[in-house]
Protein backbone atom coordinates (compact mmCIF):
# COMPACT_ATOMS: atom_id res chain seq x y z
CA UNK A 1 0.00 0.00 0.00
CA UNK A 2 2.80 2.70 0.72
CA UNK A 3 4.58 1.70 -2.39
CA UNK A 4 1.42 2.27 -4.07
CA UNK A 5 0.62 5.53 -2.61
CA UNK A 6 4.47 6.44 -3.73
CA UNK A 7 3.73 5.73 -6.84
CA UNK A 8 0.89 7.76 -7.09
CA UNK A 9 2.35 11.03 -5.66
CA UNK A 10 5.18 10.43 -8.46
CA UNK A 11 2.74 10.08 -10.91
CA UNK A 12 0.74 13.82 -9.27
CA UNK A 13 4.02 15.35 -9.28
CA UNK A 14 5.22 15.05 -12.82
CA UNK A 15 2.00 15.29 -14.29
CA UNK A 16 1.98 19.38 -13.74
CA UNK A 17 5.50 19.53 -15.57
CA UNK A 18 4.10 17.61 -19.06
CA UNK A 19 0.92 19.70 -19.26
CA UNK A 20 2.74 22.19 -21.46
CA UNK A 21 3.63 19.54 -23.59
CA UNK A 22 0.72 17.79 -23.54
CA UNK A 23 -0.72 20.79 -26.25
CA UNK A 24 2.32 20.67 -28.68
CA UNK A 25 2.93 16.74 -28.19
CA UNK A 26 -1.24 16.18 -29.57
CA UNK A 27 -1.30 18.70 -32.41
CA UNK A 28 1.86 17.84 -33.84
CA UNK A 29 1.12 14.36 -33.12
CA UNK A 30 -2.21 14.82 -35.35
CA UNK A 31 -0.52 16.20 -37.95
CA UNK A 32 2.18 13.28 -37.80
CA UNK A 33 -0.61 10.50 -38.01
CA UNK A 34 -3.12 12.43 -41.41
CA UNK A 35 0.52 12.98 -42.67
CA UNK A 36 1.11 9.46 -42.59
CA UNK A 37 -2.48 8.45 -44.24
CA UNK A 38 -2.06 11.24 -46.99
CA UNK A 39 1.06 9.29 -47.86
CA UNK A 40 -1.44 5.99 -48.31
CA UNK A 41 -0.20 4.10 -44.73
CA UNK A 42 -3.34 3.17 -42.42
CA UNK A 43 -3.41 4.27 -38.90
CA UNK A 44 -1.60 1.22 -37.88
CA UNK A 45 1.64 2.43 -39.13
CA UNK A 46 1.19 6.00 -37.49
CA UNK A 47 0.26 4.49 -33.70
CA UNK A 48 3.26 1.36 -33.75
CA UNK A 49 5.84 3.95 -35.17
CA UNK A 50 5.23 6.52 -32.44
CA UNK A 51 4.75 4.23 -29.79
CA UNK A 52 7.84 1.85 -30.93
CA UNK A 53 10.52 4.69 -32.43
CA UNK A 54 9.18 7.86 -30.46
CA UNK A 55 11.66 10.16 -32.39
CA UNK A 56 9.86 13.26 -33.53
CA UNK A 57 11.44 14.63 -36.29
CA UNK A 58 12.76 11.18 -37.18
CA UNK A 59 9.48 9.26 -37.47
CA UNK A 60 8.74 12.10 -40.36
CA UNK A 61 11.61 11.48 -42.30
CA UNK A 62 10.99 7.15 -41.86
CA UNK A 63 7.83 8.29 -43.09
CA UNK A 64 9.57 9.19 -46.66
CA UNK A 65 12.13 6.53 -46.08
CA UNK A 66 9.42 3.90 -46.53
CA UNK A 67 8.23 5.35 -49.98
CA UNK A 68 11.96 4.99 -51.75
CA UNK A 69 14.09 1.91 -52.52
CA UNK A 70 15.59 -0.19 -49.13
CA UNK A 71 18.75 1.16 -48.19
CA UNK A 72 19.73 0.27 -44.71
CA UNK A 73 23.14 2.35 -44.34
CA UNK A 74 21.27 5.40 -45.86
CA UNK A 75 18.29 5.01 -42.83
CA UNK A 76 21.14 4.61 -40.10
CA UNK A 77 23.44 7.41 -40.68
CA UNK A 78 20.46 9.32 -41.89
CA UNK A 79 18.83 8.28 -38.14
CA UNK A 80 22.13 8.82 -36.29
CA UNK A 81 22.64 12.34 -37.64
CA UNK A 82 19.18 13.68 -37.19
CA UNK A 83 19.57 12.16 -33.30
CA UNK A 84 23.05 12.72 -33.01
CA UNK A 85 22.29 15.22 -30.19
CA UNK A 86 21.05 12.25 -27.40
CA UNK A 87 24.50 10.97 -27.42
CA UNK A 88 24.94 13.93 -24.94
CA UNK A 89 21.04 13.78 -23.59
CA UNK A 90 22.35 10.34 -22.46
CA UNK A 91 25.70 11.27 -21.19
CA UNK A 92 24.54 14.10 -19.08
CA UNK A 93 21.64 11.80 -17.68
CA UNK A 94 23.80 9.19 -16.40
CA UNK A 95 24.20 10.27 -12.57
CA UNK A 96 20.47 11.69 -12.59
CA UNK A 97 19.62 7.78 -13.28
CA UNK A 98 21.64 6.53 -11.10
CA UNK A 99 19.47 4.68 -8.34
CA UNK A 100 16.42 4.10 -10.29
CA UNK A 101 16.92 0.43 -10.65
CA UNK A 102 14.67 -1.06 -13.62
CA UNK A 103 13.29 1.82 -14.46
CA UNK A 104 16.51 2.95 -15.28
CA UNK A 105 16.03 0.85 -18.76
CA UNK A 106 12.21 2.60 -19.58
CA UNK A 107 13.86 6.65 -19.04
CA UNK A 108 16.92 5.42 -22.03
CA UNK A 109 14.68 4.74 -24.04
CA UNK A 110 11.87 7.49 -23.66
CA UNK A 111 14.12 9.93 -23.53
CA UNK A 112 13.20 13.04 -25.97
CA UNK A 113 13.86 16.54 -26.09
CA UNK A 114 11.00 17.51 -23.64
CA UNK A 115 11.71 14.73 -21.17
CA UNK A 116 15.31 15.43 -20.88
CA UNK A 117 14.78 19.52 -20.71
CA UNK A 118 12.21 18.36 -17.16
CA UNK A 119 14.18 15.59 -15.98
CA UNK A 120 17.72 17.53 -16.28
CA UNK A 121 16.28 20.80 -14.41
CA UNK A 122 13.47 19.68 -12.19
CA UNK A 123 14.15 17.80 -8.74
CA UNK A 124 11.63 15.38 -7.74
CA UNK A 125 9.63 17.39 -4.40
CA UNK A 126 10.38 16.05 -1.17
CA UNK A 127 9.37 13.14 -0.36
CA UNK A 128 8.71 11.60 -4.26
CA UNK A 129 10.76 9.25 -5.43
CA UNK A 130 12.88 10.83 -7.75
CA UNK A 131 13.11 7.28 -10.40
CA UNK A 132 8.92 7.07 -10.20
CA UNK A 133 9.13 11.32 -10.99
CA UNK A 134 11.56 10.99 -13.82
CA UNK A 135 9.36 7.59 -15.08
CA UNK A 136 6.18 9.34 -15.29
CA UNK A 137 7.35 12.38 -17.14
CA UNK A 138 8.93 10.06 -19.72
CA UNK A 139 5.67 7.74 -19.76
CA UNK A 140 3.22 11.01 -19.87
CA UNK A 141 5.47 12.43 -22.72
CA UNK A 142 5.38 9.02 -24.39
CA UNK A 143 1.71 8.82 -24.17
CA UNK A 144 1.16 12.11 -25.23
CA UNK A 145 2.78 11.94 -29.03
CA UNK A 146 1.33 8.25 -29.00
CA UNK A 147 -2.73 9.61 -28.65
CA UNK A 148 -1.55 12.39 -30.74
CA UNK A 149 -0.08 10.30 -33.71
CA UNK A 150 -3.33 7.81 -33.39
CA UNK A 151 -5.84 10.59 -33.43
CA UNK A 152 -4.40 11.77 -36.84
CA UNK A 153 -4.33 8.62 -38.14
CA UNK A 154 -7.93 7.22 -37.33
CA UNK A 155 -9.01 10.53 -38.68
CA UNK A 156 -7.20 10.65 -41.60
CA UNK A 157 -8.68 6.78 -42.72
CA UNK A 158 -12.24 7.94 -41.51
CA UNK A 159 -12.61 11.27 -43.14
CA UNK A 160 -11.66 12.08 -46.56
CA UNK A 161 -10.44 15.59 -47.73
CA UNK A 162 -8.02 17.12 -50.00
CA UNK A 163 -4.55 16.70 -48.38
CA UNK A 164 -2.41 18.32 -51.29
CA UNK A 165 0.61 20.30 -49.63
CA UNK A 166 0.39 18.30 -46.36
CA UNK A 167 3.60 16.59 -47.04
CA UNK A 168 5.21 20.50 -46.52
CA UNK A 169 4.18 19.91 -42.48
CA UNK A 170 8.02 17.97 -42.03
CA UNK A 171 9.51 20.92 -43.86
CA UNK A 172 7.42 23.69 -41.64
CA UNK A 173 8.77 21.15 -38.67
CA UNK A 174 12.37 21.94 -39.08
CA UNK A 175 11.92 25.23 -39.87
CA UNK A 176 9.94 26.08 -36.89
CA UNK A 177 12.94 24.31 -34.66
CA UNK A 178 15.18 25.82 -36.84
CA UNK A 179 13.97 30.04 -36.28
CA UNK A 180 13.17 28.53 -32.57
CA UNK A 181 16.80 27.81 -31.87
CA UNK A 182 18.07 31.30 -33.58
CA UNK A 183 15.66 33.13 -31.44
CA UNK A 184 17.45 31.93 -28.28
CA UNK A 185 20.80 32.60 -29.27
CA UNK A 186 22.32 35.10 -28.63
CA UNK A 187 24.97 34.51 -31.06
CA UNK A 188 24.10 32.33 -34.19
CA UNK A 189 27.51 30.37 -34.86
CA UNK A 190 25.78 27.30 -34.51
CA UNK A 191 22.60 27.88 -37.10
CA UNK A 192 25.51 29.69 -39.54
CA UNK A 193 27.45 26.97 -39.45
CA UNK A 194 24.71 24.84 -40.31
CA UNK A 195 23.49 26.98 -43.15
CA UNK A 196 26.71 26.94 -45.13
CA UNK A 197 27.82 23.85 -44.48
CA UNK A 198 24.42 22.61 -45.94
CA UNK A 199 24.34 25.26 -48.88
CA UNK A 200 27.81 23.65 -49.87
CA UNK A 201 27.08 20.38 -49.78
CA UNK A 202 23.82 21.46 -51.78
CA UNK A 203 26.02 22.64 -54.58
CA UNK A 204 28.63 19.49 -54.72
CA UNK A 205 26.05 16.74 -53.93
CA UNK A 206 22.51 18.13 -55.31
CA UNK A 207 19.88 18.29 -53.69
CA UNK A 208 19.00 14.07 -53.47
CA UNK A 209 22.01 13.28 -51.82
CA UNK A 210 23.05 15.98 -49.67
CA UNK A 211 21.75 15.31 -46.08
CA UNK A 212 23.91 12.90 -45.22
CA UNK A 213 27.31 14.67 -46.03
CA UNK A 214 26.04 17.84 -44.45
CA UNK A 215 24.83 16.48 -41.01
CA UNK A 216 27.85 14.64 -40.88
CA UNK A 217 30.22 17.91 -41.63
CA UNK A 218 28.06 19.89 -39.54
CA UNK A 219 28.52 17.37 -36.58
CA UNK A 220 31.88 16.89 -36.90
CA UNK A 221 32.67 20.88 -37.22
CA UNK A 222 30.45 21.92 -34.30
CA UNK A 223 32.37 18.64 -32.32
CA UNK A 224 36.43 20.12 -32.86
CA UNK A 225 35.07 24.06 -32.69
CA UNK A 226 32.77 23.21 -29.76
CA UNK A 227 35.14 24.42 -26.56
CA UNK A 228 36.21 28.12 -28.65
CA UNK A 229 31.97 28.35 -29.72
CA UNK A 230 31.32 28.29 -26.07
CA UNK A 231 33.89 30.79 -25.28
CA UNK A 232 32.29 33.27 -27.64
CA UNK A 233 28.74 32.36 -26.63
CA UNK A 234 30.00 32.88 -22.81
CA UNK A 235 31.29 36.27 -23.62
CA UNK A 236 28.22 37.56 -25.20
Amino acid sequence: MKKRNQIWNAFLAAFPYTTPIFAGFLFLGIAYGIYMNSLGFSAVYPILMSLIIFAGSMEFVAANLLLVAFNPINALFLTLMVNARHLFYGLSMLDRYKGTGKKKFYLIYGLCDESFSINCTVDAPKGTDKGWFMFFVTLLNHLYWVMGAAIGGIFGSLVQFNTEGLDFVMTALFVVIFIEQWMKEKKHHNALVGLGISAVSLMMFGESHFIIPAMIAILSMLTVFRKPLEKVEAVA
